[in-house]
């Protein structure tokens, strides 16, 4: 009877320490994602598409009145943006993605890579192909992607309430349909127009300027007092006079 309690106890022992171990031995590990998986640990210096990919869903957080360059390169723009990410996630702002970034990242985007909060759909009410625009379908529907990444960081800075997207990209002719701009950057698909619902358009406005956004159309100007309009034109140009901007 001693022998075999000695041997529960060995048992239990045992047990408790595989797990011990196999938790330490998995803790900090980032899974396989559907949508995309980072293969390494990237800091300042490192450069390649993995490093595009960070950038794309790092583009909400470039700090006020700033744009974060797509372009594969890990500099400090990069890492300041992934700093700001990680401070509004409650992770280590080290500038460094790793495990605890791409997990988050992970969460954050589902399997075609739009953020959770948003989609395609959302972003083209016009046609299913994102065809007939200022360029190629292919390009309009990576434009997109890019916006609702800003969206997203948007929508958490603002408490993770809904945004509603009134319009996104447009062809030329659902573009004259609605009687829009002939140079809009809708037909670019960079563009989102967003309608009053938990936040006034003055408080998107305001905020967008923080997330990315060259352009930021609202209440004041011209055609603008039902909605705000986002971009990410190639020059600044915000205007939303009954906002203060």
């Amino acid at each position: 009877m001693l022998g075999r309690a000695v041997r529960l106890i060995l048992s239990i022992v045992m047990l408790t320490t595989g797990i011990v171990v196999g938790t330490v031995a998995t803790a900090g590990t980032a899974h396989a994602d559907g949508c995309y998986t980072w293969p390494r640990t990237l800091s300042q210096g490192a450069s390649g598409a993995d490093v595009t990919q960070l950038q794309i869903r790092l583009g909400g957080y470039p700090g006020y009145g700033s744009v974060l360059a797509v372009d594969g390169s890990f500099g400090p723009a990069t890492a300041a943006a992934l700093k700001r990410f990680q401070s509004a996630y409650g992770l280590a702002a080290d500038g460094v993605a790793g495990p605890n970034t791409y997990n988050k990242l992970y969460a954050l985007q589902d399997d075609d890579c739009t953020p959770i909060h948003f989609s395609y759909a959302e972003l083209n009410r016009c046609n299913s192909t994102w065809s007939g625009g200022a360029v190629s379908a292919a390009t309009a529907k990576s434009n997109a992607l890019r916006t609702m990444w800003k969206l997203e960081a948007l929508r958490h800075a603002l408490g993770d309430q809904s945004i509603r997207v009134t319009s996104g990209f447009r062809s030329h002719s659902c573009n004259d349909a609605v009687g829009g701009a002939s140079n809009s950057r809708h037909l670019y698909g960079d563009a989102a127009d967003l309608g009053a619902g938990p936040h006034s358009l003055c408080t998107l406005a305001k905020q967008a300027r923080n997330h990315g956004f060259s352009g930021i159309l609202g209440p004041g100007y011209p055609g603008h007092d039902d909605h705000t309009h986002v971009d990410h034109r190639a020059s600044r140009y915000w205007s939303a006079p009954t906002c203060g901007i």
